[in-house]
């Protein structure tokens, strides 16, 4: 046997513990979520197959379907829109700073609340900010607007706003390096170039630097869109879906009917559901939305 041979077989053997793992944690849950969706039956009871009904139960017959879905193209649009201007903006003023050791303390101070559990910031701005006697309502209170204080949450006018800027102002650490990375990823003749033909400011930023970081933005719709669908977390903690319906998603929806109502069968139809808007959403990133490697390779 080569050299080279043995190589590979020791490359392959490396990689298949991870791959076996994927499989066993990733890979069969997903075919099992499959094949049960097709099912009608509770945990520790017996199933029965009932085909596509509860397909068609959820799409025809379920009362949160619209509203639901409606509150995720909410939440999602203002996600995106969120992820892909605020976080790009700091970083790019990031990358500006004249001295590296500023940007590596501004960079730090950005990423300190990644460290910080999802499920505590949704509870503080639950308790600390939203809340009768929260900082929103004794700040109207303090500049004589006592008459527009009360509850964001539990108001169906204000309850879906309330839950979609939870977070601000929405500059994410994750996001900030990832559009840093990109910004320093841009080749210093790129720059020069740029310079000679008094392209600065504004100017820059639109004609050169957004095209040149496309890759990121597209890495942070995917994740973000990714998120946005299938995401009820924050949802929970702060309203479980009411007043009502009105911040119900169909991933909290899923996951009452999963465990509160004990019907995993249909949990696992809007499970799939859901992967398919998912599957779906990504292919056309895919091929409509051009990474700076992509646009370079058509010119």
């Amino acid at each position: 046997m080569s050299v080279r041979l043995q190589s590979s077989w020791s490359c392959y053997g490396i990689v298949l513990p991870s791959l076996l793992l994927l499989t066993g944690f990733v890979y069969v849950p997903v075919l099992w979520a499959f094949v049960s969706s097709l099912y009608a039956f509770e945990i520790g009871a017996a199933s029965r197959f009932v085909g596509l009904a509860n397909f068609r139960e959820y799409l025809s017959v379920d009362p949160t379907v619209l509203p639901s879905m409606a509150n995720m193209l909410v939440l999602t649009l203002l996600a995106v829109i969120m992820r892909l201007t605020f976080p790009l903006v700091v970083a790019r003023l990031i990358y500006a700073l004249p001295q590296e050791r500023w940007r590596y303390i501004y960079r730090i101070i950005f990423l300190v609340p990644i460290v910080v559990p999802g499920v505590a910031v949704q509870l503080i701005w639950a308790g600390m900010i939203y809340s009768d006697f929260g900082m929103l309502n004794e700040l109207l209170r303090g500049l004589g607007l006592s008459h527009w204080a009360h509850g964001w949450l539990s108001d169906p006018d204000t309850a879906l706003a309330a839950v979609a800027l939870v977070g601000f102002p929405f500059v994410g650490g994750f996001e900030v390096l990832i559009y840093y990375a990109g910004f320093s990823a841009i080749p210093d003749s790129v720059n020069e170039a740029a310079a000679l033909d008094a392209c600065t400011g504004l100017q820059k930023f639109f004609r050169i630097d957004i095209p040149m970081v496309l890759s990121q933005l597209k890495l942070i719709l995917i994740l973000t869109l990714i998120g946005g669908i299938q995401g009820f977390e924050n949802v929970f903690i702060l309203t479980r879906g009411g007043p009502g319906f009105e911040t119900t998603v169909p991933g909290l929806w899923m996951y009452f009917n999963a465990f509160s109502f004990q019907r995993m069968g249909y949990a696992c139809a809007i499970g799939v559901l859901l992967f398919v808007i998912i599957f779906g959403l990504t292919l056309l990133n895919m091929k409509y939305f051009k990474s700076s490697e992509e646009l370079q390779g058509v010119r």
